[in-house]
């Protein structure tokens, strides 16, 4: 379609700013985007949509536009609900650039402006293929003519022949096509939607553009980003919109992926135009869920601030007592609380990454139980500088507030996810969570927070990319051990066991390993020897040699502690 035919359709509500002599350019796709610096995101001829939010001044609309006018875009559309109206600035840079410019009309929503360019767009590069673009869109819509992204899904399978799954970063089936029925095919297995997941952030990180393509065992898949304007909706303090700009390694922490069993790196451009429009139309169904969100922020942002600034338990009570009709509907009681913190930590970025912490904590804590359209309809999750801060209802089924749930356990939280999130985070970042004790009151919501917050730096303390400590594990030595110094460490350690190191390096002895096995078994000469397949005597001379080369005896409760504690900071 050209830029003339957006101006004529009049249920745009476009307005041409500048650029009347390029409305002959050919539109071969839309983009929205809040980024500084979307051109990663760009392959030419798009119309680029826009709310603005990433000028800060006016010397930020030459690059932006330079980067578009580079990366081939045709057109770029201005929201003017952000500013009021679009600011000259602007208009000057797109004049410089040759590069037309509308202004769109608060009224308008940009997934309107989008339906419109996909269903156009589609239906003059694939033909009678439009058709099934349109039926998606259809089915996009919510109400009881709407099937939402599953029967989208089904429609891709019955029309164009094609399996596809809708999968979170973290690896979770948000979509897939039936599993029963005429035509069905077999479930995606909770492995594979972690591999797919796992492969999909891996190659982002690279900074190639999708689809990537992947072959596991003899299947090969085809995995298109879900991109939401580029980045997660987010939001600030008192539900007010988060400073944009994040960078595109916290964009595809965020974004849904579609999973195709199918090489596209064989597909005719037709067939690759249409999926890339089925994927702006599933992006329209994520801007929705995501706005169903904010209700639920809020609140959570609303008494995360009543209980950090120590206001009164009662008001606390008041504000607890309405999120609970929101976030469990028809509970008749009052639930215990738990509550979740997380942080994000990248290399070179000391603080603001609270937004994608907030947005991997609303997928961790998705329930798989859940039954209706969207099991996160019970997570809310605040986020305050650096870390995000989940409220977590539990459902009391006693008089007396004792509820039969378990809750959330923080090694069962991160089981299903820890593979795809470690390959995003892989080289330059790290995901931590704490998880609180249950409480079923408002005072003892403050000490929950506080539980969270211990138990995450707990975690933090440990190995690898991603990792979680509940609050069970508070009430032992672990939770001493984040709080000693690193030189501490390291002296203490080095001190104990760098001998034994050594000696297993220059000997090919397990005097490590053999003391490792001795502690487990509390000392005992005989569990300890079956588990290692030793003689007793044999045991008994290489914890002499240990002694030996440590000054330690391992006969003493205070050495032994010493070994242990040494062993678990190394």
């Amino acid at each position: 379609m050209r830029l003339r035919a957006l101006l004529e359709t009049d249920a745009l509500g476009l307005k041409l700013l500048g650029g009347e002599d390029e409305l002959d350019r050919t539109v071969r796709g839309v983009m929205t985007t809040d980024l500084r610096d979307p051109s990663r995101y760009l392959s030419g001829g798009e119309l680029v949509l826009s709310g603005l939010a990433w000028r800060r001044d006016a010397a930020d609309s030459e690059p932006f536009v330079r980067i578009l006018a580079q990366a081939g875009v045709v057109a770029l559309a201005a929201g003017e609900a952000e500013l009021g109206e679009v600011p000259e600035d602007l208009v000057v840079a797109c004049a410089r650039h040759r590069l037309p410019l509308f202004a769109v009309n608060e009224s308008v929503a940009f997934a309107t402006i989008t339906e419109h360019v996909v269903r156009q767009v589609s239906g003059e590069r694939a033909g009678d293929l439009a058709a099934v673009v349109d039926r998606h869109r259809r089915m996009m819509t919510s109400g009881p003519a709407g099937g939402g992204p599953d029967v989208v899904l089904d429609l891709l399978g019955s029309d164009l022949d094609l399996r596809a799954w809708l999968l979170s970063p973290a690896g979770r089936l948000v979509a897939g096509p039936k599993t029963s029925g005429p035509g069905a095919g077999p479930a995606l297995p909770a492995e594979l939607c972690a591999r797919l997941a796992a492969e999909h952030l891996a190659a982002a990180r690279t900074g190639r553009r999708g689809p990537h393509r992947v072959t596991l065992g003899a299947t090969t898949y085809s995995l298109f980003p879900i991109r939401s304007g580029g980045r997660a909706p987010q939001t600030g303090q008192a539900g007010q919109a988060a400073p944009s700009g994040p960078d595109a390694r916290e964009s595809m922490l965020s974004e849904w992926l579609l999973a195709v069993e199918a090489d596209a790196g064989d597909w005719p451009e037709e067939r690759l135009d249409l999926l890339h429009g089925v994927t702006q139309l599933i992006a329209v169904e994520r801007d929705r869920r995501d706005a169903a969100r904010t209700v639920r922020r809020r609140l959570a942002q609303e008494v995360l601030e009543l209980v950090q600034t120590g206001a009164p338990p009662a008001e606390i009570a008041a504000r607890l007592r309405v999120a609970a009709p929101v976030l469990l509907p028809g509970l008749g009681s009052a639930p215990h609380w738990q509550v979740v913190v997380a942080r994000v930590e990248r290399e070179g970025q000391a603080a603001g990454t609270g937004p994608v912490a907030q947005s991997l904590l609303e997928e961790i804590l998705v329930d798989p139980r859940a039954t209706g359209p969207e099991p996160s309809d019970r997570i809310a999750v605040a986020h305050t500088g650096d870390e995000a801060v989940a409220l977590v209802p539990l459902p009391a089924v006693t008089a007396e507030g004792d509820g039969d749930e378990p809750g959330i356990l923080a090694d069962a939280l991160l089981a299903a996810v820890r593979d795809p999130l470690s390959a995003g985070l892989d080289g330059d970042g790290r995901l931590t969570l704490g998880v609180s004790a249950a409480v079923h009151s408002a005072e003892g919501l403050r000490g929950a927070l506080e539980e969270a917050r211990h138990a995450r730096r707990v975690a933090a303390a440990r190995p690898g990319r991603v990792c979680a400590a509940g609050h069970q594990e508070l009430a032992s030595h672990v939770l001493l051990l984040p709080f000693v110094p690193d030189d501490v460490r390291r002296a203490f350690t080095a001190r104990l066991l760098d001998p034994l190191r050594d000696y297993d390096r220059r000997h090919r002895a397990e005097l490590i390993p053999t003391l490792e096995a001795f502690l487990d078994c509390d000392g005992s000469w005989t569990r300890c020897a079956t588990r290692l397949h030793l003689h007793v005597n044999t045991l008994r001379y290489r914890v002499g040699r240990i002694e030996q080369l440590t000054g330690r005896d391992l006969s003493r409760l205070e050495d032994k502690l010493d070994f242990f504690l040494a062993l678990r900071m190394s």
